[in-house]
């Protein structure tokens, strides 16, 4: 449990920088830029995600000896578990994030989306409606139930997939071979 940890918190920090990188190159606080930033972030948090499971089911395997094996339920519950940590964890800094970092990401999400909403013909009163809505699901209470779920889920379908590459099968203890008798 310990490995699942120590590489979920890393998971989690690592996608916390990038969210910093992102802020201090203005994709998070430009309505204009924050489209382009969303998209970094999702790719760089996904390959975050994949190198940090594999390199965790690399080390868990080698926690094991190759007569014990180390199995696709294996696998996939180190994945699981380093995909809960990771997902914990960075619900945790998506609130330090949105409060303390970065408080007006709120606003500039809701500034971004009336103006798609706009684009797109929506009439005036639906957009103040969903004005509140969105207002509700960028709090950063909500951010980080959001975060968690998606986090926790997309963990869990990328262990599905990489745990069938890093499986191993037990191996045979090779047995001593017999005395020769002169």
């Amino acid at each position: 449990m310990k490995t699942t940890f120590i590489y979920g918190i890393g998971m989690a920090a690592a996608s916390f920088v990038l969210g910093l990188i992102l802020f201090f190159a203005g994709f998070h606080s430009d309505v204009e830029k924050l489209a382009t930033g969303q998209t970094i972030g999702s790719v760089g948090a996904l390959i975050i995600m994949v190198v940090g499971l594999v390199l965790v089911m690399k080390a868990r395997r080698e926690e094991f000896v190759p007569e014990e094996g180390f199995g696709y339920g294996r696998a996939l519950g180190t994945g699981t578990l380093t995909a809960l940590w990771s997902a914990l964890v960075g619900a945790v800094l998506s609130v330090v994030y949105a409060t303390a970092i970065n408080p007006g990401l709120s606003e500039i999400i809701i500034e971004s989306e009336i103006a798609k909403m706009e684009e797109q013909g929506i009439p005036a009163n639906a957009i103040e409606q969903a004005e509140g809505i969105i207002a509700f699901m960028t709090s950063p209470a909500m951010m980080a139930v959001t975060n968690f779920f998606f986090g926790f889920v997309m963990g869990f379908i990328v262990s599905l997939i990489v745990a069938a590459f890093l499986k191993r099968a037990a191996v045979d203890a090779v047995p001593p071979p017999p005395p020769v008798i002169a």
